[in-house]
């Protein structure tokens, strides 16, 4: 009987043995889960510990502002019209328009700068500090050509933001931007540097834009673009949208033009721009070839002001010039900002080519005279076509009563067209009807005479270039073959 009751626990002893290793066994060649908290990499907490910091000592520098005009609805010149449609209470009547935007002190007592949209004809400017203390601001200079604008406060000790310098940027940099957008103050967004150098917008006169994908919306304008040092790079102006929203591109004035303009506008009350006297055009790809160079890069010139720096200088129409002071040149944009940064009075180095060779010339730079409209970008497109180059094109002789029908000088040359063929060569390059041409591969045209001799040895295989005066504004036209 008792070894009947030993043997009982120890078959039993054996199970729980077997059990618990065959347990085992079986999870051991499972995959174990471990659920433990991730550990960061210190190189990611140190990065996101250096943004966070950027975004402390920057913030208190940026500012909330909205400002207020008083709009009046105009009343129609039609009586009647205005007496139906307008109701007798809206004729005439007033109201107060608001509008929200971003700032940056740029001195400690008070001074800061904005975009000129946010502000302009303002009659109550209110500015609201990181610490939410609220100030009226007043005006003290504006640059509509930049969309800049100074507004100060009174107030003394104020938090600044360093500098940057906006011509260090590389493309691909992290930048942070900062402002109030929708009202909702000191709104941070994280992007990089898409491009650098973006004009032809048209935002503004003058454009040297740095374009980001930092999420920038209506009321960011005005607010700082600051890089990874904390130091302030641009500001935020505006953005491409289909909706009104942000659309992953957004535009930024640079700093170092922020800069000039707000010593001038200190300085001077305004802001004075260089100005050479020249009409200048870009190079395209048809042009280039026609003026034998292999790239399209430089500023070409297409016609030169009586009097002017530039006649002075000997400069003359079909000079490109590629290189202002030692530095390349790009396009019109990059000459026409490098010019109007220039300090008056300044003699300034230009490379120009003239029939493939290179020629050294100096210019002094005078103030942009007030009703100077020489200085005007031009800019012409050409495509490809199958037929001769002045195929479908008539024109006349001018005379007095045409030229001054078309807005231009009775001493002007050349024959006037008069109709276009539709869907020719021409049409597609940008010719147009009332063009005045003056040349046809660098040969002078005074007449039908001249225009029909020059025309019948023309190839329908080559590419030709016009010279044109269109209502005062003269340029170079390429044709393809």
């Amino acid at each position: 009987m008792s070894k009947k009751f030993f043997w009982i626990p120890l078959l039993l002893l054996t199970g729980f043995l077997l059990g618990g290793l065959t347990y085992f066994i079986i999870n051991k060649s499972r995959p174990q889960y471990i659920y433990t908290q991730p550990k960061t990499p210190k190189q990611i907490e140190e990065t996101a510990r250096a943004f966070s910091d950027i975004v402390r000592v920057v913030s208190p520098s940026v500012v909330n502002i909205s400002s207020t005009k008083t709009v009046r609805r105009q009343q129609s010149s039609d009586e009647f019209f205005d007496f139906f449609i307008q109701p007798p209470d809206m004729r005439g009547k007033k109201w107060k328009e608001q509008s929200l935007g971003s700032g940056v002190v740029v001195a400690s007592d008070g001074l800061i700068v904005t975009n000129n949209h946010v502000i302009e004809q303002s009659d109550e400017i209110r500015v609201i500090l990181y610490d939410k203390r609220s100030f009226k601001a007043k005006v003290i200079g504006s640059d509509p050509k930049t969309d800049l604008a100074i507004i100060k406060i009174d107030a003394k000790n104020l938090l600044t933001i360093p500098w940057g310098d906006s011509e260090r940027l590389l493309v691909g940099e992290f930048v942070l931007a900062i402002g109030n957008p929708f009202g909702l103050s000191h709104t941070v967004t994280m992007g990089i540097i898409s491009a650098v150098g973006r004009a032809d917008v048209g935002i503004s006169d003058y454009e040297d834009f740095i374009q980001t994908d930092a999420a920038i919306n209506p009321g960011n304008s005005g607010g700082p673009l600051v890089n990874t040092k904390g130091e302030m790079i641009g500001i935020n102006t505006a953005i491409f949208s289909r909706t009104g929203g942000y659309q992953g591109i957004g535009f930024a004035v640079p700093s170092n033009m922020v800069r000039m303009v707000i010593d001038h506008l200190l300085k001077e009350g305004k802001v004075t721009r260089g100005w050479l006297g020249v009409t200048i055009q870009e190079l395209t790809p048809e042009l280039a070839q026609k003026f034998g160079l292999s790239v399209a890069e430089g500023a070409l010139i297409s016609d030169v002001a009586k009097g002017s720096p530039a006649s002075k200088a000997g400069l003359s129409r079909g000079d490109i010039i590629i290189r202002y002071n030692g530095k390349k040149i790009k396009d019109v944009a990059t000459l026409r900002n490098m010019v109007a940064q220039t300090k008056i009075g300044s003699d300034v180095e230009l490379i120009i080519l003239r029939k493939s060779k290179e020629y050294s010339v100096r210019v002094k730079v005078l103030e942009v005279p007030s009703d100077n409209t020489d200085y005007t970008p031009s800019s012409n497109k050409s495509s490809e076509g199958n037929e001769s180059a002045l195929s479908g094109v008539t024109v006349i002789d001018i005379t007095q009563a045409v030229a001054k029908q078309l807005g231009i000088s009775s001493d002007e040359k050349g024959v006037v067209v008069m109709r276009i063929e539709p869907g020719s060569v021409a049409d597609i390059s940008g010719l147009k009807e009332g063009d005045l041409i003056k040349e046809i591969d660098r040969q002078k045209v005074s007449n039908l005479n001249d225009f029909n001799k020059i025309v019948s040895k023309l190839k329908g295989n080559e590419q030709i270039l016009l010279f044109i005066n269109r209502s005062g504004k003269k340029f170079y036209l390429a044709f393809p073959p």
